[in-house]
């Protein structure tokens, strides 16, 4: 497991392993935990929002105590919720933040008892001079301001609110009732520290993880679904007011292979570049609390056209922070669900993948998080796991971490439909511990490649596979 651990000590950096990728843009890195740009303190911001400083950008968040222990050994989820603080780092490319403060703890003045603490806005309210951030806190939201972005916040009041918000400027969108009513409400101009009365824009659908963001004119409103701290699907809503009327929810393109990338809807940030306008999404993963997987923060960027919102599921990209162009990393992994997180629950069907034959499953007890794939029968039995994906031309290799029970008349982990004749590697021998098994120097020519497990196998022969990568 050292490899595994050595993930997540790394540093999110500005290099790139592609020269052709201009040097204005910063890769990130998903699926792992990140860090500072000291490279001592991990990043535990989560359920946050940005303040565009023009030559910085504010990155405000909570820190939860179970966040530390799973960073540092994320082997065994926790319930620890406990809140630490607000954390507050700047950046200049999106990419490598600064640590400036924790600007509410427990020991600020009035704070009191928080069971819970999270969904936290911060906005700028030219009346006052002053910086206002929005929490929930409890059963109600708390109010508290400072004269400066990072400075130490001082709580200002206390408000019974809906049940889960998040703040968008001058407004913030929240939800209640069993989560199955959305809403918008207006702070109150003067100093920003009053929720005025809510307008019900949407019910009838449980959501949570409400979020907002304004792309070319039009409002989106976006939630998950309610499962608990696991992933979800995103779902969206679209209107030319932010009061509504909105559209229908609809299911965001991209988010059912993998369930968002093993997320839910955190908050959003649209980068009104030079050449383009981008939205980030910033997608929470609780894998702390879920087990599910490495790391907290899981940006992608969103393809956005009127009604339609694709979202691109990839575990590395480039972004250059100041054009607003993006492009997706060199060491991309293209396999979705690598790591079979995405279901959260026993299936046979798993998202992302096709099934055939029999003896296919999620196995509890991955070689990371709560899940690995399965091929397994009582009886003699064919099966297999596979994903047809479409792929830029180019050298890959194809990766996986491996159990077998050995026996098998054929077990393998192939590429083929690349253009050139299949591959394979066996992996038909006893393997009792997990190990990394891969195929290299995959030429594709043909834009497209088949990847799977495949085994032809007798009674009680098993095969499990977890964290598949197919990457240059």
């Amino acid at each position: 497991m050292n490899e595994y651990f050595s993930q997540c000590t790394e540093i999110i950096d500005n290099n790139n392993n592609n020269n052709n990728v201009p040097s204005s843009y910063h890769t990130i890195r998903n699926n792992i935990f990140w860090k500072d740009t000291s490279g001592k303190k991990y990043l535990f911001s989560r359920v946050v929002v940005f303040l565009n400083l023009r030559i910085n950008t504010i990155w405000y968040g909570v820190h939860y105590k179970g966040a530390e222990s799973y960073a540092s050994n994320p082997i065994k989820r926790n319930s620890d919720t406990q809140f630490v603080s607000v954390t507050c780092y700047s950046s200049t490319d999106l990419v490598n933040w600064k640590f400036e403060n924790d600007i509410i703890t427990p020991r600020t003045k009035n704070f009191g008892y928080a069971s819970w603490f999270g969904r936290l806005g911060v906005a700028y309210c030219k009346r006052t001079g002053r910086y206002v951030l929005v929490a929930q806190y409890n059963d109600s939201i708390m109010f508290a301001s400072s004269d400066s972005p990072a400075g130490n916040y001082r709580v200002e009041r206390i408000q019974d609110q809906i049940t889960n918000m998040m703040m968008d400027n001058l407004y913030h969108c929240s939800n209640k009732g069993g989560r199955n009513h959305q809403y918008v409400s207006k702070l109150r101009e003067s100093d920003f520290l009053y929720a005025e009365p809510a307008k019900e824009v949407a019910k009838g659908y449980g959501r949570e993880g409400d979020a907002l963001f304004k792309y070319k004119g039009k409002y989106y409103f976006c939630a998950s679904d309610l499962h608990g701290w696991n992933a979800s699907h995103s779902y969206y809503m679209v209107a030319d007011s932010i009061w509504g009327p909105y559209s229908g929810w609809k299911v965001m393109d991209g988010t059912d292979l993998d369930f968002s990338h093993v997320t839910q809807t955190g908050f959003f940030y649209t980068i009104k570049g030079s050449k383009q306008e981008t939205v980030i999404f910033c997608g929470d993963r609780w894998s702390d609390f879920a087990g599910n997987g490495l790391g907290y923060n899981q940006w992608v960027p969103l393809t956005v056209n009127g009604d339609n919102v694709k979202f691109n599921s990839l575990s590395e990209w480039n972004l250059d922070a100041q054009t607003g162009e993006w492009s997706v990393g060199y060491g991309n992994n293209y396999c979705l669900n690598p790591s079979f997180e995405a279901d959260r629950v026993s299936q046979t069907s798993l998202a992302g993948w096709n099934t055939w034959g029999t003896g296919g499953k999620n196995k509890s007890g991955g070689y990371t998080g709560n899940w690995c794939a399965e091929l397994f029968s009582n009886s003699a039995y064919d099966g297999s796991f596979y994903q047809k994906i479409s792929i830029p031309n180019g050298t890959y290799h194809l990766k996986a971490w491996v159990k077998s029970s050995g026996g098998q008349k054929i077990a393998n982990i192939y590429a083929k439909k690349f253009g050139g004749a299949e591959m394979t590697i066996d992996i038909s021998r006893k393997m009792n511990n997990w190990t990394q098994v891969s195929i290299n120097n995959i030429k594709v020519t043909n834009g497209s490649i088949e990847i799977g497990i495949y085994t032809s196998a007798n009674a009680g022969n098993f095969v499990n596979v977890d964290d598949i990568v197919l990457s240059h």
